[in-house]
Formats: structure tokens, C-alpha cells, sequence
């Protein structure tokens, strides 16, 4: 399907601007994001409605069918077509007939949501589960302070709307790999994850950068992934570190051009400060 055929990522709208100094209404245009929603088809089978950008939709049908444990690896889907709607998109994704068996059995139906990559889990025992990664050689600080560096040049959309959440995959020299863009900051991840797996990336190879906070679902989903360490710009949350510690996955928060504060895991030559901010 041409990707002409599918929503555009922002549409220019008009508004009013009211200057603070003498309270007088102009008018103005500002390009704002789209954001609609997104359906994820297995088979005939729905199985959840995302709220997202409309681009890059065949990575996200991949990384999210990773992260969500419908799939194991991108072999186990056959193939992923766009249907561009009115007002929305739907993903039809074949799986290998193992897989789609399997993935029939566990079928939930959920409404996802900007805010949330957790959205109609009933128990705990739903959660996706990320096994404990396999410990990898440290990465450089310096890796890390060049690609933040470099991450505002790489979003396109946010520079355009300012309300664009991105993730991107960096070498172990700092440089941006990859990186995708989407109003839902799960959605970014997932559409980054998605793209490397297409192409054979190794997660072994580079760490995980995010624009937003650092949850238990940013956590999970590149532990899932195999990425050895994820960088966010924002806070932790508290589950967030626990759960990095215990994955053994390295996790870097508040992450600035002069500092980070590293809460699991440690990077190259260097010891986060104190006892209790070192993972087990």
C-alpha cells in the first residue's frame, strides 16, 4: 500500500494565539500531530486498538507482536498488511500456523490508550515477562552523552509538533542507529523495536534512548527486546528499578548533556555512587 494512501503524521490546524502582554486574539496555524487509532488483526481475529501515529505501521505491527509475546521472532510472521481507513488504520498480521495457534489460545481484547501500555491486563500474571538478559560489556558514558547529542536532530515529527515522544536504538560509539517517533512513547518503542528486528539488528549491539520517563513497561519491553541498557530522558519509576535490577538490564535516567543517574547496572569504568544504586 503507498504510504500517500495512509494519515498523514501532522496536519497544519488553525488556532487562535492570545499575546500575554496585551491580552489580543490573532490568528494562527500551528502543525499539530495526528494521532488515530490502530487496529491489530491476527488473522481474522482482533485483538487490540492502539492510539497512535500513523506512521511506520509495519514496525509497529512487529514490535508490538514481540513485546506483547505473541511472537518470539519476526520468522513468525508471515506478513503485515496496512489498511488505511477513514479516520484509522488497521494491521492484518499472518502468523506461522504454530504461532497463530498458540496466540488463539491466550487471545485478549484490549483498548490501548497514549498513557498506558498496560491496558486491559486483569492479573499480574498477564504481564509480558522478559527473561534475565544474558550480562553484556558495559557501555562507554561518552556513548551515551553523543547520542543524546544528537536525538533532537533526529526527530523530525517533534520538531515539527513539539508532542512527539521518540526511541532510539545507538551504537556502542553513541551513534543513532535507528529511531521512530509516535504520540504513545510504548508506540515509539515498539515501532523501534519492530524496525530492528526486520532488519536483523543485534540487540547486543547498542542500548535503548527514550524521550520520556522510564516505566515498567519501557523496562520490559527492551528487556524483551535484549537490549543490555535503556536511557531515558525523565525519571524512573520505582517498579522501573526494581524490575531492571532483577532483569539485569542497566538503566540510566534523567539523562542530560552534563549528567545521568544510573540506577541499575553500571556503565564503562565508572561506579554509581553509593551501595544501594548498583543492581545485584
Amino acid at each position: 500500500m503507498p504510504r500517500s494512501d495512509r494519515p498523514p503524521a501532522s496536519r497544519l490546524t488553525k488556532a487562535q494565539r492570545i499575546d500575554s502582554t496585551n491580552g489580543i486574539a490573532t490568528p494562527a496555524w500551528r502543525e499539530i500531530a495526528s494521532e488515530i487509532p490502530v487496529s491489530f488483526i491476527y488473522g481474522d481475529a482482533p485483538y487490540a486498538v492502539m492510539m497512535a501515529s500513523p506512521g511506520d505501521a509495519e514496525d509497529f505491527a512487529f514490535g508490538f507482536s514481540l513485546t506483547e509475546g505473541i511472537v518470539r521472532a519476526a520468522s513468525e510472521i508471515r506478513s503485515v498488511r496496512v489498511a488505511p481507513r477513514e479516520k484509522s488504520l488497521e494491521l492484518h498480521i499472518e502468523l506461522a500456523p504454530g504461532r497463530f495457534r498458540e496466540h488463539l489460545a491466550r487471545r485478549r481484547a484490549i483498548t490501548g490508550r497514549t498513557s498506558c501500555g498496560l491496558c486491559g491486563v486483569e492479573t499480574v500474571e498477564q504481564l509480558p515477562q522478559a527473561e534475565r538478559l544474558v550480562p553484556a560489556a558495559p557501555i562507554a558514558p561518552r556513548a551515551v552523552f553523543s547520542a543524546l547529542a544528537k536525538l533532537d536532530r533526529g526527530q523530525k515529527l517533534n520538531a515539527l509538533t513539539h508532542a512527539i515522544h521518540g526511541a532510539a536504538f545507538c551504537t556502542r560509539d553513541g551513534a543513532i542507529r535507528a529511531l521512530r517517533e509516535d504520540v504513545g512513547r510504548h508506540n515509539a518503542l515498539d515501532k523501534l523495536i519492530g524496525a530492528l528486528i526486520r532488519e536483523g539488528v543485534s540487540p547486543r549491539e547498542g542500548f535503548v534512548v527514550v524521550t520520556s520517563r522510564a516505566s515498567f513497561e519501557m523496562v520490559e519491553k527492551t528487556a524483551i527486546f535484549g537490549a543490555p541498557a535503556l536511557v531515558a530522558i525523565s525519571a524512573p519509576t520505582s517498579l522501573a528499578i526494581e524490575r531492571a535490577r532483577a532483569l539485569g538490564l542497566t538503566l540510566a535516567a534523567i539523562a542530560r548533556a552534563d549528567s545521568m543517574m544510573v540506577f541499575s547496572g553500571a556503565f564503562e569504568s565508572e561506579q554509581a555512587a553509593g551501595p544501594e544504586a548498583a543492581a545485584s
